[in-house]
C-alpha cells in the first residue's frame, strides 16, 4: 500500500521497488563515465547563474552585427585591383551552379564603388562606409572565409549554429549556457530585427533558437515596433503582491514535481523564466529607453539622422544591453531577401548603398561609445553575414552579384581580437578562399575561445553523445587574438 492507503498496481510497485536501485546504479555510472547531463546533477541550480569559463576570457559579452543577405566582399572589404583590369571579361571554367542562378552569369565586373586606404593599417575599404573606415585599426579581418551552401536558408543556420539544418543551438544559445548571465533581470540572449515590412531573416527564430539546449538560453527576440516583448506591463488590476503569490505557488508546484523528475531539465529553465519575466517587468522598460541618453550620444550614432535612425536605436539598445550584464545582442540589418536585406542580385550599387547608409554610422558610434566607456576591451563586436557575392555579374536589370559560399570577409573588434590585423586572403579576383581559409567550425572556434572556452570541451549530452558548436571540427584562428 502507499501512504494514502490505496493499493499500488503492479508498474507502481516495480518502479518503486526496482526502478529507484536501478536508477541510483545507472546515474552512478553514466557519472563515473562523464555522460550525466549537469542539469540533471544540479537541477535546483539556476541555468543562467553566472559561471566560470575555460580560462580566463578576453570578451565578457558579444555584439553581432548580421548583415542578412550576404554582403558582397569584395565591394566592401575585399580590394581586388584584377576585378578593374579583367572587367567585362568571362571568366574562364567558372562552375555556374556556384551561385543561385545558373542562367544569369555575366563576366566579370569590377567593384562599382571607389576605394581608398584608411588607418595606420592601411586598411583598404569601399566609399560604402566613410564612418566605419575610421576604426579599422580596431578591426581584425578575417578575409578566407567559406561555408557549405549557397542558400540563404542552410547558409544562415550554418553560420548561427554550425550546421546547415535547423535544430541545432546557436551561438549565442551555446554562450550563455557555458557563461550563464551577468544580469538577473534582463534576458542572457537579445536579438533585434530589421522593420517588419522587410520581414525576418529566412528560417526566422530557428536562427537564434536554443535546439535541444534547455529553452532558457534561447533568444529573446525584441519587436521593431511597439512594445518590445509580450507581457511587458502587469496584468491589468494586478497588484505586484498578488503577482508575487501567483507565482510562488507555481514555482512551488513545479519544483515538487521536478524533485520526482530530475532529469526534467526543461522545467527547470521554465520555472526560471517565469521568475526572469517578473523581474524584467522593472529591469527592462528602463534598459530600452534610449530617450534617457544624452543627446550628443544620439547624434554619435545617427538617431536624429532618418535614414539610420531605426539601426541607431538598435546600437545604442546594444550597448546598454551590454553596459547592463546582457551576455549576448545579435542586430539584423536585412529581412527575407532580394532588395529588402544585402541580397543584391540585382542593383548592387544601390542594394549596398542603401544598406550601407543604413548601418555605417550606427556601428561606428557604437564602437566609439564602447571605446570611450571602456567597454570594448571587453565587449566582441562582429560584422559579416551568412556568404559572400561572385566577382561576376548577373544579368538582368541593373548589375548585380549572386550567392558565393566560396569566398566572404568578417571582421571581428574589441573582446579580445587585434586591431588592424588581416588574416587570410582570397584569389586575386575575390572568388575562391586561397590562404588561411577560416571555416564556420573556425568562426565558431575563435569567438569560443575569446569568451574563454575550450570549444571541444563545451558540450551537451544529448541523444546519447556529447554535442558542441564546433561539432567534430573547428580550429581557433590564434593569429586574430590579441
Amino acid at each position: 500500500m502507499n501512504t494514502s492507503g490505496s493499493l499500488l498496481n503492479r508498474r507502481q510497485m516495480l518502479r518503486r521497488a526496482g526502478g529507484g536501485a536501478g536508477l541510483l546504479a545507472m546515474a552512478g555510472l553514466l557519472q563515473e563515465n562523464g555522460l550525466l547531463m549537469p542539469s540533471a546533477l544540479a537541477s535546483g541550480a539556476n541555468p543562467l547563474a553566472p559561471r566560470p569559463a575555460h580560462m580566463p576570457a578576453r570578451a565578457k559579452s558579444v555584439i553581432w552585427l548580421f548583415m542578412n543577405g550576404g554582403p558582397s566582399q569584395v565591394d566592401t572589404w575585399d580590394y581586388k585591383p584584377e576585378l578593374v583590369k579583367r572587367d567585362g571579361k568571362p571568366l574562364d571554367g567558372f562552375d555556374k551552379s556556384t551561385g543561385f542562378f545558373a542562367d544569369a552569369v555575366g563576366p566579370l565586373m569590377k567593384s562599382p564603388f571607389d576605394w581608398k586606404r584608411h588607418g595606420q593599417s592601411g586598411t583598404w575599404v569601399s566609399d560604402l562606409f566613410p564612418h566605419m573606415s575610421r576604426h579599422v585599426d580596431k578591426m581584425a579581418f578575417l578575409h578566407s572565409c567559406h561555408t557549405e551552401s549557397n542558400n540563404h536558408s542552410p547558409a544562415l543556420f550554418m553560420i548561427n549554429t554550425g550546421s546547415t539544418r535547423m535544430g541545432s543551438p546557436c551561438v549565442g544559445s551555446w554562450a550563455t549556457y557555458g557563461l550563464g548571465s551577468e544580469s538577473r533581470n534582463l534576458p542572457s540572449f537579445v536579438v533585434m530585427s530589421d522593420p517588419l515590412d522587410r520581414g525576418l531573416p529566412k528560417g526566422n527564430a530557428s536562427n537564434w533558437g536554443a535546439g535541444f539546449l534547455p529553452s532558457v538560453y534561447q533568444g529573446t527576440w525584441l519587436r521593431p515596433k511597439g512594445d518590445p516583448i509580450d507581457n511587458l506591463k502587469p496584468v491589468a488590476g494586478m497588484g505586484p503582491d498578488a503577482q508575487r503569490a501567483q507565482l510562488d505557488l507555481l514555482a512551488r508546484l513545479n519544483r515538487r514535481h521536478l524533485a520526482h523528475s530530475p532529469a526534467e531539465s526543461e522545467l527547470n529553465a521554465r520555472i526560471e523564466s517565469f521568475e526572469l519575466a517578473y523581474r524584467m517587468q522593472t529591469a527592462a522598460p528602463e534598459a530600452f529607453d534610449i530617450a534617457s541618453e544624452p543627446d550628443h550620444v544620439k547624434r554619435l550614432y545617427g538617431i536624429d539622422q532618418p535614414h539610420c535612425r531605426h539601426f541607431a536605436g538598435q546600437c545604442l539598445m546594444a550597448r546598454r544591453m551590454v553596459e547592463r550584464g546582457v551576455r549576448f545582442v545579435q542586430i539584423y540589418s536585412g529581412g527575407m531577401e532580394n532588395q529588402r536585406s544585402w541580397d543584391g542580385h540585382e542593383d548592387i550599387v544601390g542594394n549596398h548603398r542603401g544598406f550601407a547608409r543604413e548601418t555605417d554610422q550606427p556601428i561606428a558610434g557604437l564602437l566609439a561609445d564602447l571605446g570611450q566607456r571602456g567597454l570594448l576591451d571587453e565587449t566582441l563586436v562582429i560584422w559579416g553575414g551568412e556568404f559572400g557575392r561572385l566577382p561576376v555579374s548577373q544579368k538582368g536589370g541593373k548589375p548585380g552579384r549572386d550567392h558565393n559560399p566560396h569566398a566572404f570577409t568578417y571582421w571581428l573588434a574589441g573582446g579580445g581580437a587585434k586591431g588592424g590585423f588581416h588574416h587570410g586572403a582570397t584569389d586575386e579576383i575575390g572568388h575562391k578562399a586561397a590562404v588561411d581559409k577560416v571555416s564556420v567550425n573556425d568562426l565558431h572556434a575563435t569567438i569560443l575561445h575569446l569568451l574563454g572556452f575550450d570549444h571541444e570541451r563545451l558540450t551537451y549530452f544529448h541523444n546519447g553523445r556529447n554535442f558542441r558548436l564546433t561539432d567534430v571540427a573547428g580550429e581557433v584562428v590564434r593569429n586574430v587574438v590579441a
